[in-house]
């Protein structure tokens, strides 16, 4: 067992040890909170076994998934025990943010609304108590553009947020299609974007196995970015800071099919002006990706700079050993796992950073 939760919550890494040395601040910008209050206020509106990551899974996942839920409640929920684990992990500060359950895209745009304010209002008394080791990204209903525009600005104005959570696609429909209002604010408040599958729409072929965690999330975050790039959204707002869960999925491996096809065809190129790469290489990855030489790849392909810790807390897919895991890569130089472990992250999050002992 890596935390003191009631029963396994995952097998990555070993918490325990924080095996990296803690002289570099450590900031993790993949983490979730869940809020109980939220899910309250939708139980007559919402269902759950609706959203893909749950539509398409078979009896054993269904019960699986169901085990896992009641293991990591406690973790999701108690801020004394997240502070223990931050502590267990060598983990600085997090970044926290609400639940991919949660996103409830589906919802009526005014009930969406309401239950992000209450989400938010949760992730921002976890901060106001914890100044030190928390900042917040805000939940907004993603599925009302311009309703998700002052859901940020009220989050990062009144509450001092300093970025958004979204999810991969928006009831099926793409993130990058009629949500210019969400995009605009974001560039204009200067705030960082994480972008969490949750789970891959469409998908009756992986249903067994898992696949539609294992292979969905990382495939569903694939198409959204693609989309993201394609359909020149990194264009038309060239500052935007995006980041990408579990490694940016596929596409973050394979950028060089995307650009032989922009040049090969004109199909690729009916909204975007230059190379897929170069909207790309805008993009930051987080390193939950399990395995040093495919941290390796995305380092040789966007350079350290692009790079944050992820550990998916409190989930079975998670890493939990971020330290040992960067400091184990003999490939990076001691300023490169500086940047990946917290500086590249305080930049986007506005972190002041401090060095730790």
């Amino acid at each position: 067992m890596l935390f003191t939760c009631p029963g396994p919550v995952a097998r990555g890494g070993d918490s325990r040890q924080a095996k990296g040395r803690r002289r570099h601040l450590c900031i993790d910008v993949h983490c979730h909170v869940h809020d109980p209050l939220a899910d309250e206020m939708v139980k007559d509106v919402f269902r759950r076994e609706d959203e893909p990551a749950m539509r398409f899974t078979n009896d054993l996942s269904r019960a699986t998934n169901k085990k896992q839920a009641e293991n990591v409640f406690v973790c999701l929920t108690s801020v004394e025990q997240r502070l223990r684990d931050m502590d267990k992990m060598g983990v600085d500060v997090q970044a926290i943010s609400c639940s991919p359950f949660q996103f409830m895209y589906s919802l009526d745009p005014e009930i969406g609304r309401k239950t992000a304010r209450a989400i938010n209002e949760n992730l921002a008394e976890i901060v106001r108590k914890h100044p030190s080791r928390f900042v917040a990204l805000a939940d907004v209903p993603l599925q009302a553009p311009d309703a998700a525009a002052e859901e940020l600005e009220y989050c990062v104005k009144r509450l001092g947020f300093r970025g958004v959570e979204i999810g991969t696609n928006v009831a099926g429909r793409e993130i990058s299609r009629d949500r210019d209002a969400f995009w605009a604010k974001v560039q204009e408040l200067d705030v960082m974007v994480f972008i969490h599958p949750n789970g891959f729409t469409g998908g009756e072929r992986l249903a067994d196995h898992y696949f539609i965690n294992i292979i969905g999330n990382p495939l569903d975050s694939t198409v959204a970015i693609g989309h993201l790039v394609f359909d020149g959204i990194l264009e038309k707002f060239p500052r935007l800071k995006v980041v990408s869960a579990h490694g940016g999925g596929y596409v973050s491996h394979y950028p060089a099919r995307m650009d032989h096809a922009w040049g090969a065809r004109i199909d690729p190129r009916t909204v975007l002006k230059r190379k897929p790469r170069q909207s790309l290489a805008k993009l930051y990855f987080d390193t939950i990706v399990f395995d040093r030489e495919q941290l390796r790849h995305l380092v040789n392909l966007w350079g350290a700079d692009h790079i944050v810790v992820g550990t998916d807390y409190p989930y079975d897919m998670g890493w939990y050993d971020p330290r040992g895991f960067v400091d184990g890569c003999k490939f990076l130089k001691d300023t490169d796992r500086a940047k990946i472990l917290g500086l590249n992250a305080a930049r986007l999050l506005k972190i002041k950073p401090r060095r730790t002992t």
